[in-house]
């Protein structure tokens, strides 16, 4: 038998001891040694696919080329152009900014997978990656939960809506982001950067350690749980009350065209919830189930599919902004024309000023048609 046949025995005999221990990585059988994990055949065979070294990066080589301006254009916008805040448009400068975090260490997940799934980059940026992505996700899906939950008391309670309400939208901003970065902690706790032994490469957090899995899988079941279900339920009672309440008023134009602004952002979230969040959460939630059952996961390859699938609200939000903000709409425009804000707001005033002439006009023209009417 030569040095070949056994080295491959060996690594049979370690697989199969590791199954009947249960120890099981990202749902695959491997074993833990000082030098690393020994993962399966099968396991290897998914590291080494098109899948994860051609089809993820070319996903997050959509997500940078589309996210990065897409996401830094309406920071800008948000932050110098939009002179006069609303709560909808302070929750969708902190989705923008939430997307941009992400969005710039995109490249090193590009790098990665083109790079046959080998880690280079030491596991400090590896924790730094991984807590970003997982912060931009759940950050991205609770202040889209605000943004319905204040479209929805815009139309129910479109009276209610003061100057106040600024100092709300900003104290839930804030405590968006230091609950989201302070959950994202555990993530720093534990190994995430893993060396494959019998693939040679080193995994950023494509593996989990067998000792780390009981750790791994109690954190991903609860933020599956609180940080998706929950929101989810709030989006779709905001969603069903701003519609009953639109519904009884469709008689008026200004609640048709609210309506029909409701619609879309319906549409829009929807798409984004079907796409990015739902599919990733669940098999989340199914993944790290039968991680701690100790079963069989054939999953794993549309499990990682889902969460790069995930990185692309990153493309869709800014269609969040332009839908539903009229002045984010006549910025964008603006910049794209080149206009500078004291152009436009001199344009602002000649079209007051032109309306009001006109109206003026038309007055004295009634007026003067009367009073030879009466002669």
């Amino acid at each position: 038998v030569s040095c070949g046949d056994c080295s491959i025995l060996l690594e049979h005999v370690l697989l199969c001891a590791a199954h009947m221990l249960h120890q099981q990585t990202k749902g695959f059988p491997a074993i833990e040694t000082q030098d690393g994990v020994i993962v399966s055949l099968q396991a290897k065979k998914v590291l080494s696919s098109p899948l994860t070294t051609v089809f993820l990066p070319v996903i997050y080589i959509i997500v940078f080329t589309l996210g990065l301006p897409a996401n830094a254009l309406a920071v800008w916008v948000f932050l110098f152009r939009v002179k006069k805040k609303h709560p909808s448009s302070i929750y969708m400068a902190n989705l923008a900014l939430a997307d941009l975090l992400f969005v710039i260490w995109v490249p090193l997940k590009i790098a990665y997978h083109f790079n046959n799934n080998d880690w280079i980059y030491g596991e400090g940026l590896c924790k730094v990656l991984v807590a970003f992505f997982y912060a931009n996700m759940y950050c991205s899906i609770l202040f889209i939960t605000c943004i319905s939950v204040q479209r929805y008391w815009a139309v129910v309670h479109p009276l209610t809506q003061l100057e106040r309400d600024n100092c709300v939208a900003i104290a839930l901003s804030i405590t968006v982001w230091v609950v989201v970065w302070a959950i994202t902690v555990p993530l720093y706790l534990y190994d995430q950067e893993v060396q494959v032994t019998n693939l040679n490469v080193i995994t950023c957090h494509d593996v989990t350690r067998p000792s780390h899995t009981k750790m791994a899988a109690g954190y991903f079941l609860t933020m599956g749980t609180l940080g998706f279900l929950v929101p989810s339920c709030v989006c779709i009672v905001s969603y069903v009350g701003m519609l009953k309440a639109l519904q009884n008023n469709m008689s008026d134009p200004t609640i048709a065209k609210k309506r029909r602004k409701a619609i879309v952002l319906i549409i829009t979230v929807l798409v984004m919830f079907i796409v990015c969040f739902t599919p990733s959460n669940i098999m989340l939630i199914v993944h790290y189930c039968l991680l701690l059952s100790g079963a069989t996961n054939s999953l794993y390859g549309f499990y990682i599919t889902t969460l790069c699938l995930a990185s692309l609200n990153s493309c869709i939000d800014p269609f969040v902004y332009y839908f539903i903000s009229e002045d984010f709409r006549d910025h964008i425009k603006n910049t794209f024309l080149c206009r500078s804000q004291r152009t436009v707001e001199r344009m602002r005033v000649s079209f007051t000023a032109l309306k009001n002439s006109k109206k003026s006009n038309t007055y004295t023209s009634d007026t003067a048609n009367t009073q030879s009417t009466e002669c």
